[in-house]
């Protein structure tokens, strides 16, 4: 069965500002670079068969930190697996979106997370699908992955999607099935689902703690 490792990517300066990036293609600081390679160590621990990322900059980078410790391939990228567009929220720290759009106010030009998961989950079967009873790290978005997350186990409660963490999923009959919420790469393993809420994408954050 094919597993894939869903990588958030490194920190960004919005990230550390807590503005909301989305597409917007901001770039890896150096504390994310120090966080792709601490990821590639972890990672590191099993044996691995390629590297796939999100276009957007932030997770190339950490996509091709992590492919050199691992030492593999370029990775491919997979255009589905992009972040959340947050429209007209980009750029905006927390304040400024609980000012401008406050809860229960639609942010125009954002997806929902229906839309971001109904393009993400079955990009992310089909790239199972080509590679069987491989193992794959894929390197994404809080909000792409907290998607996926939501579409897998609707009615569980995951913990903060940090920068750098890693969640475990196996193809199985043709879905998605979660091994492990911060998985610390162990089989079968079960990850703390613990986090700093600062950490987060301010929509994410604000949107995770509401619900």
């Amino acid at each position: 069965m094919t597993e894939l490792y869903l990588v958030r990517h490194g920190e960004t300066n919005w990230n550390r500002q807590k503005r909301i990036q989305g597409l917007t293609d901001i770039p890896l600081n150096d504390t994310g670079r120090d966080q792709a390679e601490a990821t590639g160590a972890l990672l590191a621990r099993r044996r691995w068969d390629a590297v796939v990322s999100s276009p957007l900059s932030r997770a190339r980078e950490t996509a091709q930190i992590i492919a050199t410790v691992l030492g593999l391939d370029e990775p491919t990228v997979l255009d589905e697996i992009v972040e959340r567009n947050y429209g007209a929220a980009e750029g905006l720290n927390w304040g400024q979106v609980e000012r401008d759009f406050p809860r229960g106010t639609d942010v125009p030009g954002r997806e929902s997370r229906e839309q971001v998961s109904a393009r993400v989950v079955p990009a992310l079967i089909r790239l199972a699908e080509r590679h069987p009873g491989q193992a794959l790290v894929v390197v994404s978005h809080g909000g792409a992955i907290r998607a996926v997350l939501e579409e897998v186990e609707p009615s569980a409660s995951h913990g903060m999607i940090t920068n750098g963490s890693v969640h475990s999923f196996r193809l199985e009959d043709g879905a998605l099935r979660l091994i492990a919420f911060d998985d610390p790469i162990e089989v079968e393993s079960i990850g703390s689902g613990s986090g700093d809420l600062d950490e987060q994408n301010a929509v994410e954050a604000m949107e995770d703690g509401a619900g």
